[in-house]
């Protein structure tokens, strides 16, 4: 037991010149999680569920290591998922932001490579954004929006069974020093 909590908790040091993302992927790759969650519901409504970007802001985050690179990454995919999206200018920036400084900092304590790690990560980042989500529109613009248990429960194991798979293939976009 001791053996397993060690590599899950330590894991192996990672190079920083091995955790590096090919220049073109760092645009593509939001740019393409933000196009998807913008336009694909639209005709594929059931797609809708998937928070691609938010997987994007978490993979960059625990990728780097670092919770002011993922704070600064998050603020701009949520940023620029704004401006696209009929949601008021700022709500997915700052959760995005919060997500990102998180992801950051639990990348430095845990072995995130593991895929049963990225799996509870990708649940618990979800269930993260959606309830600050919930709370900033409730305590910031007034507006009364229902939070329901049991659809953050169902769309976050949703969610966090798209992100292992999402996050390997992204691992594919790394370069090699």
């Amino acid at each position: 037991m001791m053996e397993f909590s060690d590599r899950l908790l330590v894991g192996k040091p990672r190079d920083p010149r091995l955790a590096q993302l090919r220049r073109w992927a760092l645009v593509v790759v939001p740019l393409a999680a933000i196009l998807f969650q913008v336009y694909v519901p639209l005709f594929f409504p059931f797609l809708g569920y998937l928070e691609v970007p938010l997987l994007v802001t978490v993979y960059l985050a625990l990728l780097w290591q670092k919770p002011l690179t993922g704070m600064f990454t998050g603020a701009v995919i949520g940023l620029i998922q704004d401006s696209l999206s009929h949601h008021p200018l700022g709500m997915f920036g700052l959760v995005k932001t919060l997500v990102g400084y998180f992801a950051g900092s639990v990348s430095i304590r845990f072995d995130v490579e593991l895929p049963v790690v990225r799996l509870l990560l990708g649940f618990f980042f979800f269930a993260f954004h959606q309830s600050l989500y919930w709370v900033l529109v409730r305590a910031l613009l007034g507006q009364v929006v229902p939070f329901e248990i049991r659809h953050l429960l169902v769309v976050g194991a949703l969610n966090a069974l798209v992100a292992v798979p999402l996050f390997h293939l992204l691992d594919k976009l790394k370069e090699r020093v």
